[in-house]
């Protein structure tokens, strides 16, 4: 059931509907420090959007965030959302193969699907999808200018899925009356990728359309094939921005993207994983209409918006018999929500709103042995009202409350809270902070009504802590911060396999037996440490972090105890990089993942890998830059997942025009 692409140029694509609430607090926004290792920490005057879903100082915000600014993700030359992600604290990843396949990536020991993914304040997910996460491996870094990583449960604000954290990608936008931009690069698996973009910015109307061409030869995603599974993927998007009063705006966005995806299969008569001609391909459509409205002198701003996200995923393999399919699926997600954010006074903000949620979903599984197999299909609602309240209570102290009340068309009602507490010291050098939230998951449509689907599912739920410190240094120059956190989730939903001969009921649907069905099986903790620093010496700059994770299974049974698969315990980056009078830059990054288990029994071990990139970069003129990199430098031999190939060492060129 390998789920192939979701959106490749979606990032690249999206154009940023300026107003909304948490879209438009980004734009004036200033941007933290940029980090030379690729990354940016949180810095206590930084301005951070994700945490309240509307604009506040970062020495107000309780929970743990980090923010990536345009001038660490140009520095980063990385290609995958994913690459830029796993170089911050508390982030890993794996990954089923090259770009365009299935990358899996985890906050603080969290299951993949229990992570929100909003792109300009479009909340993304598939219905059809089994877990309804977001495939990061398909989203390229295009058009992003800031991303913002909120770790921890934040189902208060963010509803259900949001049990891990929030990541939250902001794109560019026009701020000319008209400009333009051109991306190209070449490198190695004979990979090319073109983009541009036009717009233009007046008082009354933004407007933007982009384009993205990607395609690759790959790799083989079977760790010993020998045949290469490419990826290619095109995309366009357009939007516009109008103001119709000086308080009244409309944001219209939209996004087609179509992608394809070679990747290795399990054929018979052994089926057992080798290399095959399985292909998958997607469709996806997005779109987002809202308007905005300004009360009270700007004080009372207010949302409305209505969203649709469109996915539909074929699988083929030419050499099935009986049929060429092996997968088919159609997902739709209908969303109207209404946000107000409102300025009581300066140091007394409120948040709330209301939302309804439609999704719908049709997905089979044909097989040579099962050619035409029932399709299953259903649709259900969820409705949602929360609010919450951020005040400074005292000189530098201020706290955060929030309640959310989710109203399931199969689960009935779940109530979830939210405290949160930011203490600023010594005129802002020194920041305590200190979080609580409660996380809250309902089983999807395919967890409930696939093949594999189990009615009897009930939701996951989580409670999570953080607590942490961050300082600053040498006059502003140096910044280190470090933070505790802990979660505790029940009823995590799992997939169990039918072994040979199994007699349990749930093995067997309308009398056919089959090779598996969700259910709620676990219970599960995770503890762990998070340190970041940065620094900038002169013309040198450094930055580091590490995480130490203890993912462990406290479900009752065999497997208690164990850690959760392919997480790795230890984790860490480490990003170094000279400027020269010229402006030209290099840098040397290099980023180790510990061992991990494959498995929930931890019999199958994934050993720890380093891995060395270097970059360096070159400014012709104030708006061309040339730039180049080599990525896995010492052409580290390595796997995040078991038999699933990886990146050799690999050279790639590039230009960046900004017009």
């Amino acid at each position: 059931m390998k789920r192939s692409l979701l959106a490749a140029t979606a990032a690249t694509a999206f154009a940023a509907a300026a107003q909304a609430a948490d879209g438009a607090a980004a734009q004036v926004a200033p941007p933290p420090a940029a980090s030379p290792g690729g990354q940016a920490a949180s810095t206590v005057d930084a301005v951070v959007v994700t945490a309240n879903r509307s604009p506040r100082r970062a020495d107000q915000v309780g929970q743990s965030v980090t923010v990536l600014d345009k001038a660490a993700i140009d520095a980063s030359q990385a290609v995958l959302v994913s690459d830029l992600l796993v170089q911050t604290p508390g982030v890993s990843l794996s990954r089923n193969g090259g770009i365009g396949s299935n990358t899996a990536l985890r906050i603080r020991g969290a299951e993949a699907d229990q992570t929100v993914v909003v792109i300009d304040g479009v909340k993304l997910n598939d219905p059809s999808s089994p877990g309804g996460g977001f495939n990061f491996g398909n989203l390229l870094v295009g058009d992003v200018s800031r991303i913002e990583i909120l770790r921890g449960a934040q189902s208060t604000l963010w509803g259900s899925q949001a049990i891990g954290g929030v990541v939250n990608i902001i794109t560019a936008e026009p701020t000319e009356a008209f400009e333009a931009s051109l991306d190209f690069e070449l490198g190695s698996r004979e990979t090319a990728y073109l983009r541009g973009a036009l717009g233009g910015a007046n008082e009354r109307v933004i407007w933007r359309v982009a384009g993205g061409r990607f395609q690759t030869e790959g790799f083989s995603a079977f760790v010993r094939g020998t045949e290469n599974d490419g990826y290619e993927n095109t995309g366009l998007s357009a939007r516009a921005q109008v103001l119709i009063t000086d308080t009244v705006s409309l944001d219209l966005r939209a996004v087609r993207s179509n992608g394809r995806l070679d990747f290795d299969g399990f054929p018979p008569p052994r089926f057992s994983f080798a290399d095959t001609r399985d292909t998958g391909e997607t469709t996806e459509l997005v779109g987002y209409a809202g308007l905005n409205i300004d009360l009270m002198d700007g004080r009372f701003r207010n949302r409305l918006g209505y969203g649709y996200t469109g996915t539909e995923r074929n699988n083929s393999n030419p050499d099935q018999a009986n049929t060429t399919v092996t997968f088919a699926a159609q997902g739709e997600n209908r969303r109207l929500e209404y946000q107000g954010v409102f300025a009581v006074r300066d140091e007394l903000i409120a948040t709330f709103g209301a939302e309804t949620e439609t999704s719908d979903f049709r997905t089979a599984s044909p097989t040579a042995f099962r050619p035409n197999p029932p399709v299953a299909s259903a649709e259900v609602g969820i409705d949602a009202v929360y609010g919450q309240v951020q005040a400074e209570v005292a000189p530098g102290l201020t706290l955060t409350g929030g309640l959310r009340r989710d109203e399931h068309e199969v689960f009935g009602g779940a109530t979830l809270g939210q405290l949160a507490a930011a203490w600023s010291l010594n005129d802002g050098s020194s920041v305590l902070r200190a979080s609580f939230g409660q996380g809250f998951k309902a089983p999807t449509l395919f967890q409930l009504y696939s093949p594999f689907g189990n009615l009897a599912l009930e939701p996951e739920q989580a409670d999570s802590y953080d607590a942490g410190v961050e300082q600053r240094l040498l006059k502003g120059r140096a910044t280190v911060s470090a933070t505790y956190f802990a979660r505790r989730t029940e009823q995590q939903i799992n997939f169990v396999s039918c072994a040979a001969g199994a007699v349990d009921p749930l093995c067997f649907n309308a009398g056919s037996r089959r090779s598996g069905f969700f259910q709620n099986l676990s219970q599960t903790r995770a503890q762990g440490v998070e340190l970041q620093g940065q620094a900038e010496l002169g013309r040198l700059g450094l930055s580091a972090n590490y995480t130490w994770t203890d993912a462990e299974n406290d479900s009752p049974g065999s497997d208690r105890g164990r850690r959760l698969p392919r997480r790795p315990e230890h984790q860490a980056n480490l990003g170094a990089t000279w400027t020269f009078a010229s402006g030209a830059s290099s840098t040397v990054a290099v980023r180790h993942a510990g061992e991990s288990f494959d498995n929930a029994s931890n019999s199958i071990r994934l050993k720890g890998y380093t891995l060395v990139d270097v970059r360096a970069a070159y400014p012709i003129g104030e708006r061309v830059e040339v730039y180049a990199r080599v990525e896995n430098l010492t052409d580290e031999t390595y796997e995040t997942a078991r038999n699933f190939g990886v990146p050799g060492r690999g050279g790639f060129i590039g230009l960046r025009g900004r017009f």
